[in-house]
């Protein structure tokens, strides 16, 4: 049984591995600039504690806890957004209380709204439990309230030791993320460099990224934070300062986000050969890896660096503004934030380009330069009336995208099919807002309208509106088009050109602009029937949704109404 002790301790995937039997950290020696005699030896992680670092060790030991009566909350590290009743939903940074782990992919869990399975790969559990038991909600009668009270009480750790257990933590996490790097670099892509017969450099390439480069610079960081970790006294540890020295080498993670579902794929088509699978199974098992697939083992580079975030927040929390540390943590909360977010926005663009690829195909007589030479995100879409200088009215369906405006036509007789008519340059346009009544440049009557007015030529489109309000999203649109564009700038926001190209190849085979049956929504995952665990349970949800790098607080844009109605206006092509 567990010792209820325990509780404080982080039950994750990381630090199980380096947790000993009486709830204390193992120590483990501090990794070289080479990586080499100094990193962790896989023994050394089984001695921690080998009964959590086997498959499974991470259930048995929240169970426990469970069964133990201590409520065991996980904090949620991406969105999980569905349509199935048998699941929860939940936003990133939401905190959900554990009911039941007893399978590996979903766990029973509880929020303010409902009881249901969740995917446990979204979730990281809490460094300290036993604070969260005290604002849980919970359904004991009062005897076991009054007991619990007295539990807590009892347990109940001073916030020095609140903070001595989130330092643990990132200390502990942060050795075993080196360990699994390192055996990604020497058991994995060592390895396949031996065999130029079975893959290409290209192949590395997009199946490892630039997990290396990470590797490197996770050891110079390491370092850097046991230089600042005090082992007598971790709670005086002052290890802001290390995330504020090295806040721009983790931009490097925002490329291996940014590759990671080409590698998912790439890795996936090979795992459907039976050598591959072999092989791999091989390069684990020779560099005494635990018993995770290498999938597994390239999504930690995309998990961690959404947990820094969490970990700071969490020790800010714990943190006196009399500390020493106080001001650095909380400049460092905020710098990794900003990184978050940053990879956060380009995973998003990236996510874009394939819905954007796909309405380009399905658009009739598209000429000229593919939608994504250029731009990576629609802004705002719907129907203006186009007037010319002869006074001919069109109308016309615009979809006005970051650096351009496309205009298309609908066809007569199917509404949902789209044609071709050109596009605006954004960039050189200045938008000119005009008041009802007559155009005196055009000597036309006008209501609800607005111009677009070359810089550098004589070019010019005049459109209006059907309501005023409708005018007034289209001005704002296009301002917030202009904002985007210079916030892109900023940030360095760029979409490679493999990745663009990869959309319009993948759009044009996946059925060139069929768009029957999408919608834009999210797909539940599919269900079998299998027995419950538990006869509250419903059946336990067989397919685990892919991570994904969501915004870890409330994204900044919002996002667009186009893609709820995409179906609506394309063409059903057979």
């Amino acid at each position: 049984m567990v010792a209820r002790g325990e509780i404080a301790r982080f039950w994750s995937l990381e630090s199980l591995h380096m947790v000993s039997s009486d709830g204390g950290p193992e120590s483990s020696g501090l990794v070289d600039d080479n990586g080499s005699e100094e990193d962790y030896s896989y023994e050394d992680l089984c001695q921690a504690n080998p009964r959590y670092l086997q498959p499974g060790g991470e259930q048995l030991a929240i169970n426990e806890l469970i069964s133990d009566g201590s409520v065991v909350c996980a904090e949620a590290l991406w969105d999980h957004v569905t349509m199935d009743d048998q699941e929860l939903g939940f936003k990133a940074g939401d905190v959900i209380q554990v009911l039941e782990a007893s399978n590996k992919d979903w766990w029973w869990g509880r929020n303010e709204d409902k009881e249901a399975w969740f995917p446990a790969s979204f979730v990281r559990l809490r460094v300290n439990q036993e604070e969260l038991s005290e604002n849980s909600s919970s359904t004991q009668g009062e005897e076991q309230e009054e007991d619990a009270g007295r539990n807590r009480h009892k347990h109940c750790e001073s916030k020095r030791q609140m903070r001595t257990n989130v330092v643990q933590e990132i200390m502990d996490t942060e050795r075993v993320y080196i360990k699994h790097l390192k055996d990604i670099c020497e058991g994995y892509i060592r390895q396949c460099r031996k065999h130029t017969g079975m893959f290409t450099v290209a192949q590395l390439a997009t199946i490892f990224g630039n997990i290396e480069d990470i590797y490197k610079f996770q050891r110079k960081f390491l370092k850097d934070l046991e230089k600042q970790y005090n082992k007598e006294e971790p709670h005086l540890s002052e290890i802001g300062s290390c995330f504020l020295q090295h806040q721009e080498g983790f931009a490097i993670y925002s490329e291996y986000c940014n590759n990671h579902p080409g590698a998912c794929a790439e890795l996936s088509r090979l795992m459907k050969q039976g050598r591959y699978r072999h092989f791999f199974e091989a390069c684990r098992l020779l560099q005494q890896m635990i018993d995770i697939s290498l999938d597994g083992f390239l999504l930690t580079p995309v998990q961690k660096i959404c947990k820094y975030p969490l970990q700071l927040a969490e020790l800010l929390k714990y943190t006196t503004q009399e500390h020493s540390d106080y001001n650095n943590i909380k400049a460092a909360y905020e710098a990794m934030k900003n990184v978050a977010c940053l990879i956060n926005e380009r995973k998003r663009k990236l996510e874009s380009i394939d819905k954007i690829a796909q309405w380009q195909v399905s658009i009739v007589g598209w000429e000229g330069l593919d939608i994504l030479d250029r731009s990576s995100e629609l802004i705002h879409s719907g129907e203006l009336t186009r007037l010319t200088k002869q006074g001919r009215s069109q109308q016309r369906t615009f979809f006005l995208f970051d650096h351009q405006l496309v205009s298309c036509k609908k066809d007569l007789l199917r509404r949902d099919m789209l044609y071709y008519r050109g596009r605006v340059d954004m960039d050189d346009m200045e938008l000119v807002d005009l008041e009802d009544g007559r155009d005196k440049d055009w000597n036309l009557s006008v209501k609800n309208a607005f111009k677009l007015i070359s810089k550098t030529t004589d070019e010019a489109h005049l459109l209006c509106a059907k309501k005023q309000e409708d005018k007034a999203r289209w001005l704002q649109a296009c301002r917030d088009e202009r904002r985007r564009v210079q916030e892109d700038r900023e940030m360095g926001m760029e979409i490679p050109e493999n990745q663009k190209k990869l959309a319009m190849l993948n759009a044009q085979k996946t059925g060139h602009g069929k768009s029957k049956g999408y919608s834009g929504f999210p797909v539940a995952p599919p269900h079998q029937n299998l027995h419950p665990l538990h006869q509250r349970h419903v059946t336990v949800p067989t397919s685990v949704p892919q991570q994904q790098v969501f915004a870890l607080a409330e994204p900044k844009r919002k996002p667009s109404l186009f893609w709820h109605t995409f179906s609506k206006l394309t063409p059903f092509k057979k």
